[in-house]
C-alpha cells in the first residue's frame, strides 16, 4: 500500500509541475502618440509574480522622461479552480522634448521587457483664453480626406484644472455618417500655457456613409466644479460650468470607379492567414478530417465590414465549414476588425492535395492604392486510410466526413509543443520513473498473490447480435442524434461486414445511390452541424429493406470474409 501512496503523491506531483513556471512580463503604454507636456503610463504587467517582484530600476528612462510617480496593483484570480495571480507596475512619465522617444527593455524578476517606442508631437498651442480658464475643450480628426467606409479617428480631449464633481460630454449626430465611442476613456495631465490641466480623453471611431463634405458639429461638456474656496460651504459649493470644441470637417470620397463588385474593403492594413496544416505528426489521411483556420485581420474597419470566407473547390476532399467567429478589438485610436473560418477538410484519396490560392482585395487607404492580401496554394500528401485501402471507390458521391468512432478515439488531440525543451525532458524522464515504478509494484504484488487468470469470453458476432443492431439503428433513425444514428448504423454494417472500418468504407461497399446519398447527408448532418430538416426520414426510408452490398469479384471471393449475417430482413 505504501508503494501505492508514493505513486498517487509522484502523479500528483506531474500534474502540478506545470504550474511552477516562470513569470511573463509585458510592458504597454496607455497612448502611443501624445504631445509634449502631457503625461504618459508605462504598465508593466507581471503574470504569476512572485512575492519577490520588485519595480525595475527606472534610470534608463531618465533621458527622455521625467517620472512623475509610481504605482504598483496586485490582483488574484481564480478559474474554474486555477488560480492566477499578476502584479502591475504604473509609471506616470512626462517626456522632455518632441520626437519619436524609445522606451528600452527593463529587467524585472528575471524577466525584459520587450521595448516600445512613443511619437511625441510639437505642444499645441494654448486655445484662446485658455490659460486663464479653468475648463476648455478640443476636438480633432485624422485623416482629413479619406473614403466612403473608411474609419476616421475623433478625438475630443476635455481640459480642467481643479476637481469636477459631475458632468458628461454631449456629442451630436453627424449627419451622413456613424460616431461611436473607441475604447475606454483616458485620463492623464499636461500642461498648457504655463498651466497644468487634468485631461480626459475620449475616442470615437467616425464612419461615412456617403461621399461628400462632412461636418462634424460641435461636440459640448455639461457638468459642475467643486469650488473649493467657498466659505459657505463646509465641503466646498458647485458651480455649472460648460466648455465645447469647435466643429470639424472632412472631404469624403467615394469608392473608385472601377472597383466593380467586390466587397469595398478600404483600410490601413489588412492580413489573410491559414493555420492548422498537416505535419509530420499529424499526417493528413483518408477519411480523417484535419481543420484549417482562416483569419482575415484588418486595421480601420469593424469585423461587421468584412467578408465571408470560403475555400476554393477542393480536387481530393471536402470542406466543412464551421460558423465564423467575428471580433473587434481597439488598436489604439483605430478598430481592429478579425473574422475567423474554420474548415474541416477530408480527404477522399491517398496522393497530393492542393489547397489552391486564397485572395482578398482591399484599398491601402494609407498608400492610396489597391492591393491583394493572399494565402499561396499549399500542398499536403495524404496517407491511407489506417487499416483502409489507399483511396475510396469513385463511386462514392462524397468522401466521408466523419472517420469512425474507433478512429477518432485512436487519433490523439494536437496539441501545442512545449516552449522549453528542457520541461519535456523532465516529465518525461518522471512518467518513465512512474512507470518503472508501478511495474515494480505489480510484479511485487502478483509474486504474493498469483490468483488464476481466467481468460475473457471470446465475443462471436451471431445473427441476433446483427438483428438487434439493426433495430437499434432504426430506432436511433427516428430521432434527431445524427452522432447516434452514425455509430448505430456502423455498427449494424460491421454485424454483416466486419472488414467496415468508417462510413467511406461502407459508403463504397453499397449498390445503393440512395444508400450512398443518406450516408453523405448523416455525415453532414453530424459534421458540419447542418440543419435536420427531413434527413432522419430519409435515413430510415433508405435502410428499412436492409443493406444493398455491391456484388464482390470473382478474383476476390475467396479473400473475403463471408458476412456473419448474408440476408436481408424484410
Amino acid at each position: 500500500m505504501s508503494h501505492a501512496r508514493i505513486i498517487v503523491c509522484c502523479l500528483f506531483a506531474l500534474l502540478l509541475a506545470p504550474v511552477a513556471r516562470a513569470a511573463q512580463v509585458t510592458a504597454t503604454l496607455d497612448r502611443d502618440n501624445v504631445q509634449l507636456g502631457d503625461t504618459v503610463t508605462l504598465n508593466i504587467r507581471v503574470e504569476g509574480a512572485t512575492s519577490s517582484a520588485t519595480m525595475p530600476d527606472l534610470h534608463a528612462l531618465q533621458q527622455d522622461f521625467s517620472i512623475l510617480g509610481t504605482s504598483q496593483n496586485r490582483s488574484l484570480t481564480v478559474d474554474n479552480g486555477k488560480a492566477s495571480s499578476s502584479l502591475t507596475f504604473g509609471i506616470a512619465l512626462r517626456p522632455t522634448h518632441a520626437g519619436t522617444l524609445q522606451i528600452p527593455a527593463l529587467d524585472v524578476d528575471g524577466q525584459r521587457t520587450a521595448p516600445l517606442s512613443l511619437q511625441v508631437g510639437a505642444q499645441a498651442p494654448a486655445t484662446s483664453g485658455a490659460p486663464n480658464r479653468n475648463l476648455f475643450m478640443e476636438a480633432t480628426v485624422e485623416p482629413q480626406r479619406g473614403y466612403v467606409g473608411e474609419q476616421f479617428s475623433y478625438v475630443v480631449k476635455l481640459f480642467y484644472a481643479g476637481n469636477l464633481s459631475g458632468g458628461s460630454i454631449d456629442m451630436p449626430d453627424v449627419h451622413g455618417a456613424t460616431l461611436q465611442p473607441l475604447g475606454k476613456d483616458i485620463g492623464y495631465d499636461t500642461q498648457r500655457g504655463g498651466r497644468s490641466y487634468h485631461v480626459l480623453e475620449r475616442r470615437y471611431a467616425l464612419i461615412p456613409q456617403q461621399a461628400g463634405h462632412l461636418v462634424i458639429p460641435a461636440a459640448g461638456f455639461q457638468g459642475s466644479a467643486v469650488d473649493p474656496y467657498d466659505p459657505g460651504s463646509f465641503f466646498g459649493a458647485t458651480n455649472n460650468v460648460s466648455a465645447s470644441a469647435a466643429p470639424l470637417t472632412i472631404e469624403v470620397q467615394a469608392a473608385p470607379a472601377d472597383w466593380g463588385n467586390k466587397a469595398w474593403l478600404p483600410a490601413r492594413a489588412l492580413s489573410l492567414s491559414v493555420d492548422g496544416w498537416p505535419d509530420a505528426e499529424q499526417p493528413a489521411r483518408v477519411g480523417q478530417p484535419f481543420n484549417l483556420t482562416m483569419t482575415l485581420r484588418a486595421t480601420g474597419l469593424s469585423d461587421d465590414a468584412l467578408p465571408a470566407l470560403s475555400l476554393p473547390p477542393l480536387d481530393g476532399a471536402t470542406a466543412y465549414p464551421d460558423k465564423p467567429v467575428s471580433r473587434n478589438h481597439v488598436g489604439g485610436q483605430w478598430t481592429v476588425g478579425e473574422r475567423e473560418q474554420a474548415f474541416a477538410i477530408v480527404p477522399e484519396r491517398a496522393g497530393t492535395l492542393t489547397i489552391p490560392a486564397t485572395t482578398v482585395t482591399w484599398w491601402n487607404v494609407l498608400a492610396d492604392r489597391q492591393e491583394v492580401a493572399q494565402v499561396p496554394a499549399h500542398r499536403i500528401e495524404v496517407l491511407p486510410a489506417i487499416g483502409g485501402s489507399a483511396a475510396t471507390s469513385p463511386s462514392s458521391p462524397v468522401a466521408t466526413a466523419v472517420p469512425s468512432l474507433a478512429a477518432s478515439a485512436a487519433t490523439p488531440a494536437r496539441t501545442t509543443p512545449a516552449a522549453m525543451p528542457w520541461r519535456s525532458i523532465a516529465l518525461g524522464s518522471l512518467v518513465l520513473w512512474l512507470l518503472s515504478m508501478l511495474a515494480w509494484w505489480l510484479w511485487h504484488r502478483r509474486q504474493r498473490v498469483a490468483p488464476t487468470a481466467t481468460p475473457p469470453p471470446t465475443v462471436t458476432a451471431t445473427p441476433d447480435s446483427a438483428r438487434q443492431a439493426r433495430q437499434d439503428f432504426m430506432h436511433a433513425a427516428r430521432g434527431t442524434d445524427a452522432a447516434q444514428q452514425l455509430r448505430c448504423l456502423l455498427t449494424w454494417a460491421r454485424a454483416e461486414r466486419p472488414q467496415i472500418q468508417h462510413p467511406g468504407e461502407l459508403s463504397a461497399a453499397l449498390d445503393d445511390a440512395a444508400q450512398r446519398a443518406a450516408i453523405d447527408d448523416l455525415q453532414r448532418r453530424h459534421y458540419a452541424g447542418m440543419a435536420e430538416g427531413d434527413g432522419a426520414g430519409a435515413l430510415a426510408e433508405a435502410f428499412k429493406r436492409g443493406f444493398a452490398w455491391r456484388h464482390t469479384a470473382p478474383d476476390d471471393a475467396g479473400s473475403a470474409l463471408p458476412p456473419l449475417y448474408p440476408f436481408k430482413l424484410r
